[in-house]
């Protein structure tokens, strides 16, 4: 019997060692069915005369999304197309950079967000499955391979594309400064004789409100040297806005704030920081809140936190304390520009004098833009952003050619603003078609532009340094009769219009009005207002 038993066990062991491999195999096959997504695919519909531009226009139109910028190409129709379909609005420009550019002005009026779409997932499924056929696979096991490999592919991308989705907006995490950060800095600032604070763009994200911002430092009382999209937060007039000798007020200073300043190049990378002056350093971002720190600055608070709430924060625990009115008083008396304007140029008009005119007729809801070197960088000593928000500029290690572009934006967003491009006649090269633009689209703009047929910027080093001035030269272009070409209206304004200058802008600001956009081709000379003479 025993004998038996295990000739019967020895039998049955095929059997059970059989059952386990089948097990094994079918186990094996529903897992690559599962990580292939076979099995997604028999639960979701793949086919549908639908296409991935409507989901796109969808996220769109759920975000807020209001204008979408574009230099028109069959691989993003099915966006724009459902866009237009969903009521949002389509902006097509004549170079995709300042499609670029346009969308960047919204999100700093705005929330900002770049996202890239393969082109596959954009178009109806009958068409990508065209498009994904093999037309010439290699014969036998290895083209089948392939053929079935695209098919499910394909299979994947399509299946269940048109089930119900969440399209609200992820929350942001914001990084913010604690108690204790807040506190340390309330004893810094209470005990400064010779406070300063230097603003970067920071200072505009939300979720603080600018105008907040701004009763804020009006509270505290300290001088502010403004950068970037900062400037214009303390208004037109304000005796806390310092403009020049940045660099003799920082060695002076016994407490310096960097809300959300980087100690880059425009800071000499943190030399200009007296190292007996304390230092508290605001910034979202850690790796530039200590940028250069190991090497020439060192902060005495470091806080990686929004520096919008931080001000308030701040001017809340302050409450009671301003600063001694003397110190911005001192420092405001360096401003003195008018003195430069006032000067004769060799040939054609005063830069500074033409920039003081425009400044002077700029009304409050007004927006400058600024897109060129030499002439740009006096427009940012002498113009005066009525308010935050109303300057806007590419940034440090910016490009040129952001003029038209931000305009356009910055008109869709604000349509009853008047919009400014002051613009060098170096930088304009690389818009003016986008007068077409302003035409099509119904956005009047108005382009005051400097033009000393040179690349000034570049001339002004290359020109001492080296003993050259070889291709900084340009002409004395007629670029207000290109604005014409282009559907605008253009002024060309000499010497022997000085005096009716103010007229001349006035129309400018009328012909506007009335939805023109509007070029004015000013002849400049040269002047030795950025020659080093003026510390900054």
């Amino acid at each position: 019997r025993r004998g038996d038993r295990e000739a019967s066990d020895m039998d049955a062991c095929p059997c059970a060692l059989l059952g386990c491999s089948v097990g094994v195999v079918l186990g094996g096959l529903v897992y690559a069915a599962y990580k292939l997504g076979v099995l997604y695919q028999l639960l979701h519909k793949v086919s549908s005369p639908r296409h991935g531009g409507e989901s796109v226009a969808q996220v769109l139109r759920a975000h807020g999304v209001k204008f979408v910028f574009t230099l028109v190409g069959g691989h993003i129709s099915p966006i724009l197309v459902a866009c237009e379909k969903l009521g949002i609005q389509i902006v097509d420009t004549r170079h995709e950079a300042t499609a670029v550019f346009a969308a960047d002005a919204v999100a700093r009026l705005s929330g900002p967000v770049f996202v890239e779409f393969p082109i596959d997932t954009l178009y109806p499924y009958h068409l990508v499955e065209k498009e994904f056929a093999v037309k010439s696979a290699p014969k036998g096991l290895i083209g089948k391979v392939i053929a079935w490999y695209l098919h499910n592919h394909l299979m994947n991308l399509f299946a269940g594309a048109w089930e119900k989705s969440d399209f609200s907006p992820l929350p942001v995490q914001i990084p913010y400064a604690t108690d204790d950060q807040i506190q340390k800095c309330i004893e810094l600032v209470s005990r400064a004789k010779k406070p300063v604070i230097l603003m970067g763009s920071q200072v505009t994200l939300p979720p603080t409100p600018v105008e907040d911002i701004r009763k804020a430092l009006d509270s505290l009382g300290i001088p502010c040297f403004l950068g970037g999209m900062s400037r214009g937060m303390l208004g037109r007039d304000s005796p806390l806005h310092i403009r020049q000798n940045r660099r003799d007020a920082l060695k002076e200073a016994d407490l310096v704030l960097l809300a959300g300043t980087v100690c880059d190049f425009r800071l000499s990378y943190g030399r200009v920081l007296n190292r007996r002056t304390k230092i508290i350093a605001v910034n979202r971002d850690q790796s530039q809140l200590l940028k250069n720190s190991d090497m020439f600055w060192k902060p005495t608070v470091a806080i990686q936190g929004d520096a919008g709430s931080f001000l308030l924060r701040l001017s809340k625990g302050l409450k009671g304390y301003r600063c001694p009115e003397d110190w911005p008083q001192s420092l405001k008396q360096g401003d003195i520009t008018k003195e430069k304007a006032d000067e004769k140029t060799e040939h054609h008009l005063n830069p500074l004098s033409v920039l003081h005119c425009v400044d002077e007729v700029l009304p409050e809801d007004s927006i400058i833009v600024a897109d060129g070197g030499d002439f740009v960088g006096s427009a940012a000593y002498i113009m005066r952003p009525r308010g935050p928000l109303r300057w806007l500029d590419p940034g440090a290690f910016g490009t040129l050619g952001v003029g038209g572009g931000f305009a356009l934006g910055a008109k869709l967003c604000r349509p009853d603003s008047e919009v400014w491009i002051i613009y060098g006649d170096g930088s304009l090269g690389y818009s003016v078609a986008e007068f077409d633009t302003f035409t099509r689209h119904k956005t009047p703009v108005i382009a005051l532009v400097g033009n000393d047929a040179c690349w000034s910027q570049i001339s002004r080093e290359q020109v001492p340094i080296l003993g050259s001035n070889v291709a900084c030269g340009l002409a004395f272009t007629d670029y207000h009769r290109v604005a014409e070409g282009f559907g605008g209206l253009g002024h060309l304004i000499r010497r022997e219009d000085e005096s009716r200058l103010g007229d001349i802008i006035t129309q400018a600001q009328r012909e506007c009005r009335e939805g023109r956009a509007v070029l004015l081709n000013v002849l400049i000379g040269k002047t030795n207002f950025r020659d080093g003479s003026i510390s900054v």
